[in-house]
């Protein structure tokens, strides 16, 4: 729309669909009112009075349904309008039918801005993740490339290999950790990758990245298989999952064994410390509890976390609809 003189609109008329629907009721209790005593003193019969009131019924339901066309506008509008939409000129009050009332035209309003706040939220969460993957992801290959060219020098002394090792460790918790993050930042994009994949093969795999990631840390990394099962969903998000819930179980036990076990529809990860203590306060429960149980929400994959015997902490993520392992 040009800018110039502002157009000349009907001001909504406050409280006007109330006063209609008032006007509309009370003429037709009048009407019925005299129908009846029209019959009571036989001025008119009987079934004169019956049809009399049936179309004063009539008029009335027809008036009625004619002020209520505004509300049933707006609320196809509504009923219409998908997340992400931005074409809210049919929001606008010139677009309602005349005369506008002022509640219909509150809510035509109120909902315009949420309707407006949502499409911002969406492009900055678009925004966010793309400038945040690269601009994050791109240093920390950077920093990996660099690792593996200096670990191949045959003149660095031991505690640079050992500080080389240090860094790739904290490089490759940094990629999962900013991995887990870019999955919850994403509210629209559930899928990475969606397929169907065997959660003992990405255990695997992921038991393997994890005892390279905790090398030099007193933790004994074991793996259990009684059952076997597979999922259709992202291997990515499960495996940053189940590797949140291993460090945390690392920094529970501080020593000893981390168990995981595949069991029929559940992952166990579980760790026994030396001193009994809850990890449910809220002091346990740490960063990775806490992204692990908003990842185990947004794909709904029902988290539990208890202790058993005092001091043995576990973790089990069932998962309600698992698929048999393909035959080979």
């Amino acid at each position: 729309m040009t800018r110039g003189a502002p157009t000349q609109r009907a001001a909504p008329v406050r409280g006007g669909f109330q006063r209609r629907l008032m006007l509309i009721f009370g003429m037709q209790l009048v009407a019925v009112v005299v129908a009846c005593l029209m019959g009571y003193y036989n001025v008119a019969p009987a079934s004169a009075v019956l049809l009399l009131i049936v179309i004063v019924s009539a008029l009335a339901w027809l008036a009625a349904e004619r002020s209520w066309r505004q509300v049933r506008k707006l609320a196809q509008w509504v009923g219409d309008w998908k997340e992400g939409q931005s074409d809210f000129d049919a929001l606008g009050q010139d677009h309602l039918l005349r005369p506008v009332d002022a509640d219909v035209a509150t809510l035509a309003r109120g909902f315009h801005n949420f309707a407006s706040r949502i499409a911002g939220y969406n492009e900055r969460e678009r925004n966010f993740t793309r400038d945040a993957s690269h601009e994050l992801r791109s240093p920390l290959t950077v920093i990996k490339m660099s690792t593996d060219m200096l670990s191949d020098e045959s003149s660095m002394s031991e505690f640079g290999q050992r500080s080389v090792q240090r860094i790739r460790r904290a490089t490759r918790e940094m990629e999962a950790l900013v991995e887990a993050l870019l999955i919850l930042a994403r509210e629209a994009d559930n899928g990475q990758g969606e397929q169907d994949f065997v959660v003992n093969e990405v255990l695997r795999d992921e038991l393997a990245d994890a005892r390279e990631m905790l090398h030099g840390h007193p933790i004994e990394l074991q793996f259990e298989e009684p059952a076997a099962f597979a999922l259709h969903g992202s291997p990515r998000v499960f495996a940053v999952l189940c590797w949140q819930l291993i460090r945390h179980a690392s920094q529970y036990t501080g020593q000893g064994t981390v168990l995981v076990t595949v069991l029929p529809g559940v992952v166990s990860v579980s760790a026994a410390a030396g001193v009994a203590h809850d990890p449910l306060t809220t002091g346990q429960q740490g960063f990775e509890y806490a992204i692990a149980r908003r990842i185990s929400e947004r794909f709904a994959w029902p988290l539990d976390l208890h202790v058993q015997g005092g001091n043995r902490y576990v973790a089990e993520i069932r998962f309600p609809q698992p698929l048999p392992v393909p035959a080979i």
